[in-house]
């Protein structure tokens, strides 16, 4: 028996259809719920020899850790943690790029029933401070790569952290401790908390910074049910192999990470591939993709893209087994390229750091279509409403939200709180439901098809213009290598549509190509969708994790039209 069936009770193989699961699937779980000593620390001890990791350095050095070394190496983790001071509830700060201590450290404070802080080592000194000050963070542990401890020793304020510590030896001074020295020194044997000190299933678990595109970035919490949720992710849609290798590609900053690199995959018994490079270059995540025989693959689209400017057909992927995107809507093109490059098909996804995957294609009951999203996954009630928060009609666009029966009747994944507020939280979780702030419609199948953000969607005369449509439509055609839609103040109209392009190489930004496209989009897609302003850039302005920041580019048109 796989592991994950002692929570679900039934393989995934035991659902007859999509229906069937939506129906049946429930999961069993106590109350002290604790993924480290649950499942980990269960597969340390009846599978020791079996590998959870394999980790590769930017420059080609080579580590693997099985089931137990991780368990082991959490046991150190919560060891030195205790020794330290740090105990439940503690909040820490983890800093450490794509680095195996992430996983030893998150795995030790889940033991010690410590709260989990992920962050980027691209944050500078205001970033810190705003962060550990709002999350009332202890402890951190930054990496010794990079800039991260000069960046956070320029920081000045900081009202809670007492404890610094850094990997890879360096040398800072500051009050900043050597990490590894202490985990090294630590012992390798742990008992499971008892009384008070046990963790709950309800307690928190994780603290996560999600950036909006206005004000501070806000405080969403997670409890340790949370990884439960990630059997849906991992086992139902990456459809991980028992015994195989599983590839996301993301920074250990971003929850993110969590999804593809840690509780679902592990809960399908298939290890983890971590690729620790400096920048990402397609031609050597191919590389690394061949000669470790990655059974299946989570990449975003902008990384989808970027591969397939490299010839594919070059590399041996005949390992692959599925793929999957999520991060940002997948368009058509990316979709279509990728199956002709590889013979496989994407399977998209969807979900925010405030949830676990809660709409995907889901294999072998769905079909992925390009564009479409797929269907509520099993575990998550999704609906589309409108404003006042009825549903919409079939075709309708409509708020993508979850339904929510009570505090204590949520899907496992779905957010706790926002900013430790109960209006905060109130204003995203009211009348029964969880309000993502995303949209979309429902085809004639039933399928979720994304529209955008409800910042990102473009009032234009009376109608309402979801962007990803008109970008799908321009990432066709051969002159378009990127772009992001968006709205303009126009004095008719309200806003009208806006396309800003990146070129591919071998074209011009002339008035006739921008003539071209217009036509092109309206020969498309409804002609009133059509960009009537273009403009032609180097590079479009994106998140750390490569999402498009469409609220810059509103931010900018928004001054040239003061």
């Amino acid at each position: 028996m796989a592991i994950y069936e002692k929570f679900v009770g039934a393989s995934r193989d035991d659902f007859l259809s999509l229906e069937d699961a939506q129906q049946n699937y429930t999961l069993s779980f106590s109350e002290n719920f604790n993924f480290a000593y649950d499942v980990v620390d269960v597969l340390g001890k009846n599978k020791p020899d079996k590998l959870a990791m394999v980790w590769v350095s930017n420059d080609g050095e080579e580590k693997k850790f099985t089931f137990k070394d991780m368990m082991l190496a959490s046991n150190k983790a919560a060891n030195y943690f205790k020794y330290l001071g740090i105990k439940k509830g503690d909040r820490v700060l983890l800093v450490l790029r794509r680095s195996y201590y992430f996983w030893f450290c998150m795995l030790g404070l889940h033991k010690i029933g410590a709260v989990a802080v992920q962050a980027t080592d691209m944050l500078k000194a205001k970033d810190y401070v705003y962060r550990c000050n709002a999350g009332k963070i202890k402890c951190v542990i930054a990496t010794g790569f990079g800039n991260a401890t000069e960046y956070f020793d320029e920081g000045e304020g900081y009202e809670t952290v007492e404890i610094k510590l850094v990997t890879e030896h360096k040398k800072c001074g500051n009050g900043w401790h050597d990490f590894e020295e202490g985990f090294l020194m630590a012992s390798d044997k742990w008992q499971r908390p008892t009384g008070k000190d046990a963790t709950r299933a309800d307690d928190m678990m994780l603290m996560a910074f999600s950036s909006g595109t206005t004000g501070y970035p806000k405080i969403i919490t997670h409890n340790f049910k949370y990884p439960l949720g990630h059997i849906m992710t991992g086992v139902f849609w990456h459809r991980v192999v028992d015994g195989g290798l599983h590839f996301t590609i993301s920074d250990t900053g971003w929850l993110k990470s969590l999804w593809g690199k840690f509780y679902g995959q592990w809960f399908g018994e298939s290890a983890v591939l971590v690729y620790d490079f400096d920048k990402f270059d397609p031609e050597s995540v191919l590389k690394v993709m061949e000669k470790h025989r990655v059974t299946t693959f989570c990449v975003p689209p902008t990384m989808y893209r970027m591969m397939l400017e490299q010839d594919v057909s070059r590399f041996d992927l005949s390992s692959l087994t599925h793929c999957c995107s999520a991060g940002e809507a997948l368009n058509p093109e990316i979709f279509n390229k990728w199956k002709a490059a590889t013979g496989l098909e994407i399977y998209e996804g969807f979900g925010q750091t405030e949830t676990c995957l809660c709409i995907a294609t889901l294999y072998p009951w769905t079909k992925p279509v390009p564009g479409t999203l797929g269907y509520p996954v099993p575990g998550f009630d999704m609906h589309l409403l409108d404003a006042d928060g009825n549903p919409v009609v079939r075709g309708a666009t409509g708020e993508i939200c979850c339904r929510v029966l009570s505090k204590k009747r949520k899907s496992c994944g779905l957010i706790d709180t926002y900013n430790f507020s109960d209006e905060d939280t109130e204003r995203a979780m009211y009348n029964g439901f969880y309000h993502t702030g995303d949209t979309a419609y429902r085809d004639e199948k039933g399928m979720f098809r994304y529209v955008g953000r409800n910042d990102d969607v473009i009032k234009s005369s009376g109608y309402r213009i979801g962007p990803f449509e008109i970008e799908s439509v321009l990432l066709e055609h051969d002159a378009v290598k990127e772009v992001a839609v968006t709205g303009v103040p126009d004095p008719v109209r309200g806003f009208a549509v806006k396309a800003t392009i990146v070129l591919n190489d071998g074209f011009e930004g002339t008035e006739a190509l921008t003539k071209e496209l217009q036509k092109y989009v309206k020969d498309n897609t409804a002609p009133y969708k059509y960009p009537r302003v273009v403009e032609y850039v180097e590079a479009l302005p994106k998140t750390f994790n490569g999402k498009i920041r469409r609220s810059e580019l509103r931010e900018k048109d928004a001054q040239k039209n003061q």
